[in-house]
């Protein structure tokens, strides 16, 4: 059984902050982590998102009630909204995972997830479970389960609906149906190689009054959760607070709270507690055989724990390792071995930091490693070992007091060393969930770090090993000295400029390709490469680079039978350079970067543009002005400068990026302008704004009244009927028909308009299955000499997915004001 308790500690030590200095912990952290090694229970709570979490409850049972605190958020949040950039899919779910580790940093929690993808809003539980594979998520939960061994699990939104999101109710299906598989040998028994089947006492909902729905009755089961932690120096409501600020893409910065708050709870299986959540779990050392003596030893260190010199503990604390490694194997003899190891390193004041002064390290270059080493508080301890990758190197240096030892190792890196990315993009994924080839991999919430360094270091007699991360450090001017993840990366990288190539009238397109060398490379002449490149394939060129050179190389592509993509390569076709580096780069979260085939994907598009001037005014961030680029549109980007600056007239057309009403105050001071815009013959087009708890529309937008609602169709297949067909809209420049609304991605449209003047025409009526149809996904008005459109047909998402008919509809509302449309 030594394997199972093993690999907890190995997947919980990726928990790590990598873009954080090392940590040192104020005595009076290492107060509450002396006692918090007398509390053997554990609780995991379970929603679909980041940002899902209840933060105070965590905050409460991690720093109050000292319970293991885990959060499992079912999806990364990849389908959500982005107030803070452009990104989407992917690489928003990157971000929100990076917010929701800092949120844990803060509360106390630790985190998981599993293969579920995030695809959208969904209206209820079937379709949720038809694109995760509910069967799959479910083993996944029922994995965390095993691993973590929760004595408690709670929902934040219950089976029966009221959550709302199809994703929220489908995540607590899955709890309430893992409740019972996690503790039935037959079920997922692939699992029972590494982890044993686990009976959780209960499961309960957490419940909620937001959003316009109050599901907390009076005889539900509740907790004060509000209190205050003079430890600390701050209550549980201002600790939550900062942990729900981190989620700074989706908008929920809040306000800290102090005073009593009740939480309130609804058993779901299980016995229901009656005075506390952990009635009848053995919360002591006795649920351990041997554990008596073990509990008495922790007592004798917190009585006596200085926290003016918190090192006197450390000998009393090596001796309780050594104690406790005595005993049976366990679970809980292995969380809490790691606990004691953490204690013994942050009360002996000891300073480990292992860094590369450069961000990447480049397959067949070398990599210098620096170690730092500080024995601040003079505990008995000398250095032993230290091992990265293939060095392994032994030592005898005794660790003198607030002495640093410094020195440097430098490296090959191999072809061979893996690049680094997140190990759930390692693999083409499938709509509703992320292929993960290895089992042990599921649940971990980050990738793996490029570098890891083993130091053996024996204190007081005994020797321990710490794992850190190695680190890229360097110094910015503004915020000081910062920590970031070292990220291995081939010799050469290619991005096209696109992600994919409008092909109509032409069978070619062209494309810029940035080459950047990450080393000093050279590729031979193409006419001494043998190896011809295979079907899709395409060269990027050929010559020498200098290290960190930059180079933009025009290329022509074109199809190739029957292939929808061309993928470049630099150098030998047989043993090709062709990854594409993304880097995703915010203040508030380490730098993310991951890697995909540099390829193009053709889009064959029956597309007739009509005016070519396009001013974009910027919203909360989106990817359409440059899909506009590639149909052929001059676009001007408008900032509150250029609206103040420029003549409007100028444009044929005024498009206002997604939620650009909402987050840009000064857009409202240019309604008289942008309508007097619209009066003299424009064209102005306004994607979707919100209007809910977040933000929302407090001035006009448009020539007549409309309202916002929170209507959506998320079928990305829901039939469209078209209210009116001879509308130019729907016939200049292109002719759109019901084939221009098939492919669709993700969802049709978001925020319709609602209670609109009756000089607004409604274009299309859609709905969700089951539910009766709305018109006002897309409605026009004339004002004047022009038009006025306001839309929430999701062009956000559709043109960087390439879908056709979303570039022909927006085609044409951009031809609007052109006689040639009657």
């Amino acid at each position: 059984m030594r394997k199972i308790y093993t690999l907890v500690i190995t997947w919980f030590s990726f928990l790590i902050c990598f873009s954080q200095a090392p940590q040192s912990w104020t005595s009076s952290d290492m107060y509450l982590a002396l006692r918090k090694l007398n509390v053997l229970g554990s609780v995991l709570y379970v929603a679909a998102h980041p940002d899902d979490e209840n933060t105070r409850l965590i905050t409460y049972f991690s720093k109050d009630k000292l319970y293991r605190t885990g959060y499992l958020s079912i999806t990364r949040g990849d389908g959500g909204q982005n107030l803070i950039g452009d990104e989407q899919g992917i690489d928003l779910g990157l971000i929100r995972t990076q917010e929701l580790l800092a949120a844990r940093r803060i509360d106390g929690g630790e985190q998981f997830f599993t293969r579920a993808f995030d695809f959208g809003y969904s209206k209820n539980p079937d379709e949720t479970f038809r694109k995760w594979d509910k069967e799959k998520i479910l083993g996944d939960v029922v994995w965390v389960i095993r691993t973590f061994q929760p004595d408690v699990i709670i929902t934040r939104f219950p089976t029966t609906g009221e959550g709302g999101h199809g994703h929220h109710t489908g995540s607590s299906i899955l709890a309430n149906e893992a409740f019972a598989a996690a503790a039935d040998p037959n079920r997922f028994p692939e699992q029972l190689q590494t982890v044993e089947p686990w009976q959780v006492k209960r499961i309960l909902w957490n419940t909620f009054n937001f959003g316009g729905t109050n599901t907390i009755t009076e005889d539900q089961f509740k907790v004060d959760v509000g209190g205050y932690n003079p430890l600390l120096g701050k209550s549980y409501g201002e600790i939550a607070a900062e942990s729900r600020s981190q989620h700074k893409s989706q908008g929920f910065g809040v306000p800290a709270s102090r005073g009593e708050s009740f939480e309130s709870f609804k058993t779901t299986k299980g016995p229901a507690p009656v005075n506390d959540l952990m009635e009848d779990v053995n919360l002591s050392w006795n649920r351990v055989a041997g554990g008596a003596e073990i509990e008495k030893k922790i007592n004798k260190l917190i009585d006596s724990f200085d926290l003016v010199h918190p090192k006197n503990s450390v000998a009393g604390l090596v001796q309780l390792y050594k104690q406790m490694n005595g005993l049976r194997d366990s679970y809980w003899k292995a969380q809490k071995l790691k606990e004691v190891k953490t204690l013994i390193e942050q009360c002996s004041g000891l300073f480990v930091d292992v860094t590369v002064p450069v961000q990447f390290a480049v397959q067949t270059d070398s990599l210098k490693i620096n170690f730092s080493l500080n024995n601040r508080l003079g505990v008995d301890a000398s250095l032993e070992r230290i091992k990265v990758d293939e060095f392994d190197s032994s030592f005898a240096q005794q660790l003198i007091k607030n002495k640093n030892l410094n020195f440097s190792r430098t490296f090959f890196v191999p072809a061979s060393k893996t690049v680094t990315q997140p190990y759930w993009l390692e693999e083409e994924m499938e709509e509703g969930y992320y292929h993960v080839e290895n089992p042990l991999q599921i649940g971990k919430p980050d990738a793996e770090p490029a570098y890891i360094a083993s130091i053996g270091i024996n204190i007081y007699g005994e020797s321990f090993v710490f794992s850190k991360p190695v680190k890229y450090k360097f110094t910015d001017p503004v915020r000081g000295e910062i920590y970031e993840p070292v990220v291995v990366v081939p010799p050469v990288t290619v991005k096209p400029s696109i992600q994919y190539a409008i092909i109509h009238d032409k069978k070619t397109a062209a494309v810029n390709l940035n080459i950047k060398a990450y080393k000093n490379i050279s590729f031979p002449d193409p006419a001494l490469t043998s190896a011809l490149p295979p079907a899709g394939m395409q060269s990027a060129g050929h010559g020498s680079f200098s290290k960190n050179q930059e180079l933009s190389v025009p290329a022509i592509i074109s199809r190739q039978g029957k292939s929808s993509r061309v993928k470049f390569y630099l150098g030998d076709a047989a043993r090709p350079y062709f990854k594409n580096k993304h880097e995703v780069k915010y203040d508030h979260i380490p730098y993310i970067n991951y890697f995909t085939d540099a390829t193009v994907n053709f889009l064959e598009l029956d597309l007739k543009t009509f005016n070519k001037k396009i001013g974009y005014i910027v919203g909360a961030g989106d990817k359409v002005p440059e899909a506009l680029e590639q149909m052929d549109y001059e676009v001007t980007l408008l900032t509150d400068k250029e609206l103040s600056r420029n003549n409007l007239q100028q444009f044929d057309a005024i498009i206002s990026g997604v939620r650009a009403y909402n987050t840009n105050d000064w857009l409202n001071k240019y309604y008289d302008k942008l309508m007097k815009y619209v009066k003299e013959g424009g064209n102005y087009i306004v994607q979707y704004n919100t209007n809910n708890f977040i933000s929302n529309i407090k001035n006009n937008i448009g020539p007549y009244d409309f309202s916002i609602a929170r209507t959506r169709i998320t079928d990305e297949n829901s039939p469209v009927v078209f209210l009116k067909p001879a509308h130019p809209v729907l016939n200049f420049p292109n002719k759109i028909t019901q084939e221009d609304f098939k492919g669709w991605v993700q969802e049709r449209s978001i925020y319709h308009a609602e209670k609109w003047h009756k000089n607004f025409e409604s274009i299309f009526s859609m709905s969700d299955p089951g539910e009766k149809s709305d018109d006002g996904g897309l409605i026009i008005a004339r004002h004047g000499k022009g038009y006025f459109t306001y839309t929430g047909i999701v062009f956000f998402r559709e043109l960087p997915a390439g879908v056709p008919g979303a570039h022909r509809l927006l085609a044409n509302l951009i031809a609007l004001n052109k006689k040639k449309a009657f």
